[in-house]
């Protein structure tokens, strides 16, 4: 069965097996890896948020547009983001490495937040300069 290693926001790392065609996000879910996923899959919020290293991000076919919307008001975007919800497993992803992005709550969610406000996509003018912050690279292990 087909690997994809989950390196946690907190440097955990777990290796999940999962069937082909499986989405990225229900494979971290079930190998019990700490992300989100606030809409379930529905392509609703970006709490899925993914990072590759270059050599898997070459091997995805391109994000659709609502993609593209959703990873643009990401916390920490890169070159290489995906949303978990949208990546399907194939042969050619077996022992992908990916990372889970920092900052991945949803605040109205979260045990630890008393906010009440939930991360969904919002104009940059109403965003502060932290949330609009890009990450421009990600280290992943040798």
């Amino acid at each position: 069965m087909p690997t994809i290693t989950f390196i946690e926001f907190d440097g955990t790392v777990r290796e999940v097996n999962a069937r082909i065609g499986t989405s990225f996000l229900s494979a971290a879910k079930k190998g019990g890896v700490d992300i989100e996923g606030a809409c379930g899959g529905s392509l609703a919020c970006a709490t899925c948020h993914l990072i590759l290293d270059h050599k898997w991000y070459a091997r995805l076919p391109p994000a659709a547009a609502p993609e593209k919307v959703l990873l643009d008001v990401a916390f920490d975007m890169t070159a290489t983001s995906r949303l978990g919800c949208q990546l399907r497993l194939t042969k050619e992803l077996d022992g992908c490495v990916v990372r889970v992005a920092d900052k991945n709550r949803d605040l109205a969610l979260s045990p630890l937040s008393t906010a009440t406000v939930s991360r969904r996509p919002r104009s940059c003018a109403s965003r502060t300069a932290s949330q609009v912050r890009r990450t421009t690279s990600t280290q992943f292990p040798d």
